[in-house]
């Protein structure tokens, strides 16, 4: 008789048991490789263009990185609350905004940024024009399945106006004069809409695309017209720099009170820019009470000429001539005089002096001479 093996029987009950003797265990369920919910959702509106922009997500979940990312739904409504993203406004493919590939031992993740323009239509901006439509998104992975929407964005929902008729700028001696046909006729009547034409100044060059606005970093808001006033529709720009060129910018604003809440303002779509050079070819304002008095009694004789001062921002002086009967005037003063005074100390005895001043200002524009005043040196 063979004896019995009872190491061979003490293996055989270990991997009828707990032993697991290389025999593998429960199957782990497959990654869903759901995207993180976007955090950073913002939105601004334009005329009836919302544009939107957030960070595409590069991480799932469960923190692996993302390797088949899925289209990412937009979604819109009126109440203030989206619960879910059923019907979506649009469907963006992965494609437009690839994620590059990265190691994320070398560093964080890129950041890639994501952008869509959403057009509203006239029957949802008529609706209702104290509400506001919120906006969410929801990315979803190859499956069509999502970890969620997006944080809650709003915008308002009032209507906005198109922009101005036959925007103009001119430039003047006083400032650069802006004007625009004026018309009310699309205007609403509604107690709580008014409206305002919202003039901006920019630097050819400068404008920048991006979100909130194309131009708020580039341009300098210079007014806020009142759009419905039609008996003066102008404005009078008087802080911008000469011998520079400019685009001037002209949007009206739809501006939305209610009882207990802000004002709401949603900006309409600019009329075409005209563009000015501000050059400088306007001399300043004539001198005038030009007075002229001659003293000497125990002294070398002077006359002593004295005028009402010019107020111009960019006077630079003024220059004094002096001619003698028949003669032609010539200039006393080799740089211009800064005050409105000055002596003559070059005067002979027995002559008659005509003298006259003329402003100059910082860009060499010279007035017209003042009227002229006499003396008689004794």
């Amino acid at each position: 008789m063979k004896r019995f093996d009872w190491a061979f029987l003490m293996g055989l009950l270990g991997c009828a048991g707990l032993i697991a003797c290389g025999t593998p265990g429960a199957p782990l369920p497959p990654a869903l490789e759901l995207a993180k919910p976007v955090t950073d959702l913002r939105a601004a509106r334009k005329g009836d263009k919302v544009f939107l922009a957030w960070t595409v997500p590069v991480h799932t979940t469960d923190h692996q990185t993302i390797r088949h990312p899925g289209i990412t739904r937009l979604c819109r409504g009126l109440k203030i609350e989206i619960g879910d993203c059923k019907t979506p406004v649009a469907e963006i493919a992965p494609a437009l905004f690839p994620v590059p590939a990265f190691n994320l031992k070398k560093g964080s993740p890129p950041k890639i940024q994501a952008s869509y323009t959403d057009t509203l239509s006239r029957q949802l901006l008529t609706q209702d024009p104290t509400a506001e439509i919120t906006y969410a998104i929801s990315v979803l992975n190859n499956s069509g399945r999502s970890a969620g929407l997006s944080n809650r964005v709003q915008i308002p929902s009032a209507p906005a106006l198109s922009p101005p008729e036959h925007f103009s700028a001119e430039v003047r001696r006083d400032g650069v004069l802006l004007s625009w046909v004026c018309s009310s006729a699309t205007a609403s009547v509604d107690p709580r809409i008014g409206y305002r034409l919202r003039i901006y100044r920019r630097e050819p060059g400068l404008a920048d695309p991006g979100l909130p606005n194309p131009r708020t970093k580039s341009a300098t808001r210079i007014a806020d017209a009142n759009f419905m006033n039609c008996s003066q529709p102008q404005f009078l720009d008087q802080t911008f720099e000469w011998e520079k060129h400019y685009d001037y910018l002209a949007a009206v604003v739809t501006v939305v009170s209610s009882p207990g809440k802000p004002e709401v303002e949603v900006e309409g779509d600019d009329a075409p820019a005209p563009s000015v050079f501000t050059h400088d070819i306007f001399p300043p304002a004539v001198p005038t009470g030009l007075q002229a008095v001659f003293s000497g009694t125990g002294q070398s004789p002077f006359v002593d000429l004295v005028w009402s001062p010019d107020t111009e921002a960019d006077l630079a002086g003024y220059d004094i001539f002096r001619r003698e009967e028949g003669a032609q005037p010539v200039k006393l003063n080799p740089e211009p005089v800064k005050t409105p005074a000055y002596r003559d100390t070059s005067v002979q005895p027995g002559k008659k002096y005509f003298y006259s001043v003329s402003a100059i200002d910082e860009r060499n524009n010279r007035s017209a001479p003042s009227e002229e005043a006499s003396e008689q040196v004794p």
